[in-house]
């Protein structure tokens, strides 16, 4: 595929194109499952490209299909296309025109990264050994997500490594970072719904208080991690929402709680659970109220196959220098690439896009979140760098 330094001077060439692209798709969101414009319009650039495009997952995936002259074997590679339902509060010619939709958390950058790779990748089909799809991916941000529809529509046929990269603020432009095994967290939901005895506020001794209800639930399901988990493995628990009540005299009949469970493996997913069921139960019979209980599994644990992930650290550490690369921690944030990773080998991998110079400085999710644009030539030298080191060293074995 060229050496490294034609590479990168093809990747750099079209690095404002890859700036504009992004831009575009920051100005003009679409949440999950809604990503009709934006699915036509990365269509619309792959064919330009001279891709063999073709649609799936009720026609918001979109799949780049670039085949080589020469044998080899099949690569995936993978985006995701949707937004957030946030305001953006930027002051910034590309801010969001789709009140209350945002791009906060690096998706428009990820999509215009994979078209950059596409271009490249056309350009360059008589050195390319194999086949290599690009799948661009609705729906990350919401559960059920959309990677399984992708799965199911068959992206997967035929291939034979699968790579996918998030833009992360947290880590500074010019570092790189994953980790072998266990990467990312299952992030399922919890909805409890409370229910008591309204009455006065001056008699309370009448009532059965779903307020109270709640707060006890609340302070009891802080025990389960605390004091039901091994410390050395890592899970949360934390309620987010608690809704009860529309006046100050009067005893709340209904209260409702919602949050997150985060765990990195099966038996501690299953075991806060069952304590979950125990303690929403046995706390509303205590107060002479009941509850139930929905919980939501999402996505599985993102676990990296080992191969890959030192396959990551060789390349990397080749093309970027030993100080740009590092081991990631544990991230508790979830990620339906690992579905994926749950079908074939594969490794998920974060690039720096924090700087305080560009104000790329806000978390991921937050309304003022923006990312320094240079980290997108960093993902794509590195997703074609890990595709085409898989590519020569399996081409090498088949020979």
């Amino acid at each position: 595929m060229g050496t490294n330094e034609e590479i990168d001077a093809m990747l750099q060439t079209g690095y404002p194109d890859m700036v504009q692209w992004r831009r575009y798709l920051h100005r003009h969101p679409e949440l999950s499952f809604h990503e009709k414009e934006t699915s036509g319009w990365i269509a619309g650039q792959l064919a330009d490209f001279g891709c063999e495009v073709a649609r799936t997952e009720g026609g918001y995936g979109v799949v780049a299909t670039i085949k080589g002259e020469r044998p080899g074997p099949v690569i995936a590679l993978r985006a995701d296309i949707d937004a957030l339902p946030i305001q953006d509060e930027k002051s910034c010619e590309y801010a969001s025109t789709v009140p209350g939709v945002m791009h906060a958390c690096g998706h428009d950058a990820h999509t215009a990264t994979m078209l950059g790779i596409a271009r490249y990748y056309s350009a360059n089909r008589a050195l390319l050994q194999g086949e290599r799809r690009l799948l661009f991916q609705p729906a990350e941000e919401l559960t059920p997500g959309g990677a399984l529809g992708m799965i199911r529509s068959g992206v997967l046929a035929d291939v034979d490594v699968i790579y996918g990269v998030h833009l992360w603020t947290p880590l500074p432009y010019g570092v790189v970072a994953t980790r072998s095994g266990p990467l990312m967290a299952s992030p399922d939901e919890i909805y409890i719904d409370i229910t008591g005895r309204g009455g006065h506020g001056g008699m309370p001794h009448e009532t059965v208080d779903a307020v109270l209800v709640g707060s006890a639930m609340v302070q009891a399901l802080q025990t389960i991690v605390s004091r039901n988990i091994n410390p050395l493995e890592p899970a949360v628990v934390s309620i987010g929402s608690f809704h009860a009540g529309s006046t100050g005299n009067v005893v709340a009949e209904r209260c409702r709680l919602t949050g997150t469970v985060r765990t990195f493996n099966e038996e501690t997913r299953s075991r806060i659970k069952a304590r979950l069921e125990q303690i929403v139960k046995q706390t509303a019979e205590m107060h002479g109220a009941t509850a139930e209980l929905d919980y939501r599994f999402g996505y599985p644990t993102v676990v990296n196959d080992s191969e890959e992930a030192e396959r990551f650290f060789e390349v990397a550490r080749r093309r970027m220098g030993e100080e740009a690369v590092r081991e990631s921690t544990l991230i508790m944030a979830g990620e339906d690439f690992s579905y994926y990773l749950k079908e074939i080998p594969g490794c998920f991998m974060f690039v720096g896009a924090g700087n305080e110079e560009c104000g790329a400085v806000y978390p991921h999710h937050h309304p003022k979140f923006d990312l320094d644009e240079r980290s997108m030539l960093v993902s794509a030298k590195l997703m074609i760098a890990m595709a085409e080191d898989y590519a020569s060293a399996n081409v090498s074995k088949q020979e």
